[in-house]
């Protein structure tokens, strides 16, 4: 162990991300992985394993060698919403069958919609759904990602139907909202943060607590008299039983990369926070997650096929 611990890394290093490309855990993961690059003298390479609310690709990991040659890009619907909600056919333990490293990036929910749908807030939504037999379409990255729970919590909330349309990412999602396939979807901030300021479609309501500064004009779900506040978060995480050296040096690595200029930079412009954990606070955090999100799963009678 101590050996492998001295020789790594010793080839290129491979982060799964369990969406499908151009959502926020796809572009998190691709920004991290540039610098990781930089930072760690071998390739670092992104490979999409979407599937099963991001449970497919994280099996990946936690089956995998723990050799730090094999990282996942952890995140809300993987590591503390999606054991839950898929039940026993999750083989992996969120906590223990992972090493837990570093937060990379924690960011709101933004609810955008087709700009020929007709709604223009949370109450032409809730009107619009209670009108219509069976209520609205609403997408999401995939079920059991936050964005999903996020509409059945507000949908609960306020007694309304809707069909939820999942997709592999919140990638096609977004262009199934464009194209006006779907008429709106839960989203990540930093994946739909360059269509929303590009106008390809209309952002009515942000699940942080306060205006994202980055979007003064969007209302938060509180101020428009919704109880809704949801952050989502991004990490780096490995194989259960990783050589602490190693953790040790990604966790340092990937800290002083998303403290950069140019990553603070980056990080505001797609509506995220940098994180800044240790591994030790990171685990607490993911065993707190869980904790915190499974009732929440329980309660909305949230279900897969």
């Amino acid at each position: 162990m101590a050996a492998r611990a001295q020789s790594w890394p010793n080839g290129p290093i491979r982060i799964v991300v369990p969406f499908a490309p151009g959502g926020s855990t796809d572009l998190s993961a691709r920004f991290l992985a540039d610098g990781l690059t930089q930072r760690l003298g071998v390739s670092v390479i992104v490979e999409n394993r979407p599937g099963a609310g991001a449970t497919t690709g994280s099996q990946v990991v936690a089956d995998a060698a723990p050799d730090g040659q094999t990282l996942v890009m952890s995140n809300i619907a993987s590591h503390a919403i999606s054991p839950t909600l898929y039940g026993n056919r999750v083989r992996y333990d969120p906590v223990r069958s992972f090493t837990h490293i570093a937060m990379v990036i924690t960011n709101p929910s933004v609810w955008v919609v087709n700009k020929d749908s007709g709604i223009n807030s949370l109450d032409d939504l809730v009107r619009m759904a209670k009108g219509k037999q069976g209520g609205l379409d609403m997408a999401s990255s995939g079920a059991g990602s936050s964005n999903h729970l996020l509409i059945v919590r507000f949908c609960q909330q306020n007694g309304i139907d809707y069909t939820h349309v999942p997709f592999r990412g919140a990638g096609p999602a977004m262009q199934a909202v464009i194209a006006g396939q779907v008429p709106m979807m839960s989203d990540s901030l930093p994946s739909a943060a360059g269509h929303v300021r590009q106008g390809n479609v209309r952002a009515i309501a942000m699940s942080s607590a306060e205006r994202h500064p980055s979007f003064p004009e969007v209302p938060t779900f509180k101020e428009q008299g919704f109880d809704l506040v949801s952050t989502s978060w991004f990490a780096l995480s490995g194989p259960a039983g990783m050589p602490a050296p190693v953790v040790e040096r990604l966790n340092r690595e990937t800290r002083e990369f998303v403290a950069t200029p140019a990553a603070q930079t980056r990080f505001a412009e797609l509506g995220g926070s940098a994180g800044d954990m240790t591994p030790q606070a990171f685990t607490d955090f993911v065993a707190a997650e869980v904790a915190r999100w499974a009732p929440v799963v329980r309660a909305s009678g949230a279900t897969v096929n």
